[in-house]
């Protein structure tokens, strides 16, 4: 377990005490922001790789406590927020975000917010966060607490930092597409900011997310070595 709470410490700390703040603005001013993002993606790749095999490691070993398990009703409240999560994950990483990496530019267009963006501008770690609630909801054990709640303050952390970085290279372009935008989901919906528009979203992305959604539940045994319905389950 000590393992495993060193690794999400490691991939927390490394994206929210670096990538986002004034100590990334100083690394890329000495670097560049290529080599910057070639190191910041290697590091992460590594600490998620830590983290996953830590994982598979304390879950079920000594020092994992179980305080709740999913039954029926948890997996199918779970199931449908998974949905939910892809329905947030695919339509928004295909859609142009100024938010994304390598998009920043695209904020001072007006023709910018669209489809997922009218909802949140921050589609991607929404549904992270979605989908590791969902996770949590059905996994109580000390090994799965600290995996997907390292994903879950991530998730939730992230928008902070890339409005931060983004508000400091972009200053009154993206000012002005957080004004017509809303990090919480449906936010500029409900202030009148902006309209639902389902259309603009694409019945393409929305079919992509439903079938990620069935190959995860279909592939989730094979690739995750457990699967989606429990014994209790009513599906």
């Amino acid at each position: 377990m000590t393992n495993l709470i060193a690794a999400a410490l490691f991939f927390l700390l490394a994206h929210i005490l670096v990538s986002g703040t004034r100590l990334r603005d100083t690394i890329t001013g000495a670097i560049g922001e290529g080599p910057y993002m070639g190191l910041f993606s290697l590091v992460s790749l590594g600490a998620l790789i830590w983290l996953g095999l830590a994982f598979s490691v304390a879950r079920g070993g000594p020092g994992d406590v179980v305080y709740w398990s999913g039954n029926g009703a948890t997996r199918t409240i779970q199931l449908f927020m998974q949905l939910i999560a892809v329905l947030f994950v695919v339509p928004g990483m295909l859609t142009r975000n100024p938010a994304s990496v390598g998009q920043a530019g695209a904020a001072g267009d007006e023709d910018t917010v669209r489809g997922m963006l009218r909802i949140t501008r921050h589609p991607f770690l929404w549904g992270a966060a979605i989908w590791a609630t969902g996770h949590i909801l059905v996994n109580g054990d000390t090994a799965s607490l600290v995996m997907f709640g390292t994903f879950l303050i991530l998730a939730l952390a992230g928008p902070i930092s890339i409005d931060g970085k983004r508000a400091r290279k972009n200053g009154a372009a993206w000012h002005g597409f957080v004004a017509r935008t809303s990090n919480v989901p449906f936010g500029a919906i409900a202030s009148g900011r902006q309209t639902l528009n389902i259309g603009e979203i694409g019945i393409g992305r929305l079919g992509a997310a439903v079938a990620v959604f069935l190959f995860l539940i279909g592939a989730h045994q094979h690739i995750f070595g457990q699967g989606v319905f429990g014994p209790d389950s009513p599906l």
